[in-house]
């Protein structure tokens, strides 16, 4: 397929050849001990404006649908959907560490939290997940404690700075240094294609005064182009992660709308991908 993307960097990678098609960065997939991956809409069984890699429910898809497209994307994990863990997404900046009481939840078992964009975890073999069709989802690993994490970032969630809530919860639960953390900001909305109102952008003037420049382009007609990659970089560096060990996509969802779900493109006419990552157990 040919992706339109911004800078053609060689770090982000599709692999059509899957039975689930997924974009991987190198720096985690040279990574012992952990597997990831981003879908796009490729190798579901949804249908229209759902086809094909739906895994959002009570949108309109059917529940037998879903269920085989986590289903199809668990095998490509080699695990099965009794240990997938999802979020309960609601643009917060809350963060849930998961445990195997988790597993399957929401997926094969009653969800039982709400209000939670973020999950972290240093268990084998549960795949967190988290869900966008133009938000930003971001993935985190800590190589020397062996955890991960992952967190749905909106505008909401980016300006409450979910991202560094990621990082702190792995350092008080699990020992983790940020500095060691590996992060990668996956296909998501871009700067080009993403306007806000005034509102919001004084939102993030606010939260971001030393970084206004870099992350707003005035338009001087009450809107602004915003770069949501840009104000995550900014979030994960704050909170003490190395610049070299951000992966940041060159892949935008509105620019893609064959390849990937999204909000703006589609008119809200669309399903959701998701963002996955394990620990493998390995070393």
């Amino acid at each position: 397929m040919d992706i339109k993307r911004k800078n053609t960097a060689e770090h982000l990678r599709f692999d059509e050849t899957k039975k689930v098609p997924l974009l991987t960065f190198d720096a985690l997939s040279e990574c012992d001990g952990i597997r990831h991956g981003f879908t796009t809409r490729l190798g579901g069984i949804s249908s229209g404006i759902f086809e094909s890699l739906n895994f959002k429910k009570g949108i309109g898809d059917s529940d037998e649908n879903v269920d085989e497209n986590f289903r199809r994307v668990a095998e490509e994990f080699g695990i099965t959907p009794e240990h997938i863990v999802i979020t309960h997404q609601t643009h917060t900046s809350n963060v849930r560490v998961i445990t195997e009481e988790d597993a399957g939840k929401g997926v094969t078992r009653p969800l039982d939290y709400s209000d939670v964009d973020g999950l972290v975890t240093n268990m084998p073999k549960l795949l967190l997940s988290v869900f966008s069709a133009d938000c930003v989802p971001v993935i985190f690993y800590d190589p020397v404690k062996k955890c991960i994490g992952a967190c749905h970032s909106g505008w909401r969630g980016t300006a409450a700075r979910i991202s560094k809530k990621i990082i702190e919860t792995m350092t008080e639960n699990y020992g983790t240094s940020p500095s060691d953390v590996i992060c990668a900001i996956g296909p998501s909305i871009c700067a080009d294609c993403y306007e806000i109102s005034e509102d919001v952008a004084d939102v993030f003037k606010h939260e971001f005064p030393a970084h206004t420049d870099e992350i707003l382009l005035d338009k001087h007609n009450g809107h602004f182009q915003l770069d949501l990659w840009k104000t995550v970089d900014i979030t994960l560096e704050e909170a003490g992660v190395k610049n070299e060990r951000i992966h940041t996509t060159d892949i935008c969802t509105c620019e893609n709308p064959d390849l990937l779900f999204s909000h703006r493109a589609s008119h809200g006419r669309r399903g959701v991908q998701g963002a996955f990552i394990m620990l493998t157990g390995g070393n």
